[in-house]
């Protein structure tokens, strides 16, 4: 909850057992009524008002006039004895309303990303990019494939007075959607639009260090590029310039910029088809992702040479290019580094690996790579086809589980609520702690790679994470 939610129910409760305290009333208990009021006030400014505090706010409007009725009338006694009757039962109702009606607010908090502990500030901006030599094959229209980009830089601290980036701006179209996604009321998470990221939009990037390692972040499956602001926000604070992809027809979906929407095409990835043919689909969906990865890089490439915005030109490392994903992306990281050799390292959160062509999984990757999973995601179609790849890569790469964990820990979604684990959304592990662990070992894997950065982390199981099981 934020500072005014916090604050609101304190006075109310402060204000409505005052009275049966046994102790004379001061001046000030009567002033709490009007001083909730304005705190309403001032949230509704500062923070932003949202749905889960309409009782709060209903409460705090019957107090204030219930406190103008009875003002200087002096109808209440400065001193009442223990409760009897209708006055305890009174006393008890009205704590208990308010007790549910601050659980709502604390149970479905506006979301914060794990604050980032890098020792840069982060710039973010989004890209639309349109890529004529392919057609789009999801939108049932005769045009050219296109797609968004996110990119989260190292930047110069902000300036006085500026706000931070929202973690999503087209939350207000997006939201209701990823709701129904996951089986909740259409109207539940509208106050992710007040949600905040750590970045700013659009700031001075840091010229000190000298160009940046580039790192392309494939979505999953019904996911969005700012599904794991949280990791890409801990890499661009330490130094690597973090692209997230949004692939319009597999991500939830996609609002461009001008106003167009892209919702998920479902027949891309057919549910109840045999093997074969859902697997010949899913082929085709990561060759179009893999494909938006590729157009990335060759947009990025220019931006280096050139930047219109005038912010990363002469900033992007792209002989130390890394791509990671998640899910479904964890599958198009695999098809891209298998077929792309500007893929330096590459590294899978909970890889699906159905969709991954038959080349690759015979043939496997020669980068070195990192999988990571989670301990109550894998099903035995995915653990057959990740282990005939993982026979052809290297014996130096790793697989590691995350014990406790589920698939949807890898994203933002479990800091949505502390019902996340009822809703299912996430494992039974500690949310900041399973983010803490991703942070960890990503960033490890990569400083190794691009930074020559020394780690024991890779070496076998550590003491200070043992719900790190290694696996071979």
């Amino acid at each position: 909850m934020r500072l005014f939610e916090i604050i609101l129910p304190i006075i109310l409760t402060i204000h409505i057992i005052w009275p049966f305290t046994g102790r004379k009333r001061p001046e000030v208990i009567n002033l709490l009524p009007a001083l909730a009021l304005i705190i309403v006030i001032l949230h509704g400014f500062l923070e932003g008002t949202r749905w889960q505090m309409f009782p709060l706010y209903a409460i705090t409007v019957w107090v204030f006039l219930a406190s103008l009725i009875t003002w200087g009338k002096n109808r209440r006694p400065n001193n009442i004895s223990f409760p009897r009757g209708w006055r305890l039962a009174g006393l008890l109702s009205t704590l208990l309303v308010l007790a549910i009606s601050t659980s709502l607010p604390a149970l479905l908090p506006v979301p914060t990303p794990l604050s980032p502990s890098g020792p840069f500030a982060i710039g973010t901006r989004t890209m639309e990019l349109t890529d004529p030599s392919r057609k789009e094959i999801y939108s049932g229209k005769d045009e050219a494939r296109k797609f968004l980009i996110e990119i989260w830089y190292p930047a110069m601290p902000p300036a006085s007075g500026i706000k931070p980036a929202p973690w999503m701006p087209e939350a207000k179209i997006v939201a209701p959607a990823i709701a129904d996604y996951i089986n909740l009321p259409h109207f539940f998470l509208d106050h992710l639009t007040l949600a905040k990221s750590s970045a700013y939009a659009d700031i001075p990037a840091n010229r000190s260090a000298g160009m940046f390692p580039v790192l392309i972040f494939s979505h999953g499956w019904n996911g969005f590029r700012q599904q794991s602001t949280f990791l890409m926000q801990e890499l661009a604070s330490h130094g690597y310039i973090v692209v997230a992809m949004e692939h319009p027809y597999g991500a939830r979906l996609t609002v461009f910029p001008d106003g167009s929407l892209a919702a998920n095409n479902p027949a891309a990835l057919p549910k109840g088809k045999p093997d074969d043919e859902y697997e010949a689909a899913g082929r085709i969906l990561v060759n179009q992702w893999a494909g938006d990865i590729s157009y990335a890089l060759d947009t990025l490439a220019k931006i280096n040479q050139n930047d219109p915005a005038g912010q990363l030109s002469g900033l992007l490392n792209l002989n130390k290019v890394g791509v990671f994903g998640h899910s479904t992306g964890g599958g198009a990281t695999i098809q891209f580094c298998g077929i792309d050799p500007r893929c330096k390292a590459g590294l899978t959160l909970d890889a699906f690996m159905r969709p991954v062509g038959l080349e690759v999984l015979d043939q496997g990757t020669r980068q070195p790579f990192f999988y990571m999973f989670s301990e109550l995601w894998p099903f035995p179609r995915n653990t057959e086809l990740f282990n005939r790849y993982y026979s052809h890569v290297s014996p130096s790469n790793h697989v590691v589980t995350i014990l406790g964990a589920d698939h949807y820990d890898f994203s933002d979604l479990p800091a949505l609520s502390p019902l996340a684990p009822q809703l299912g959304l996430k494992g039974p592990i500690n949310g900041a702690r399973v983010q803490k662990i991703i942070d960890t070992y990503v960033l490890a894997f990569f400083d190794l790679q691009f930074k020559d950065t020394t780690t024991i982390l890779f070496d076998g199981p550590q003491a200070a994470f043992p719900e790190v099981r290694y696996d071979h």
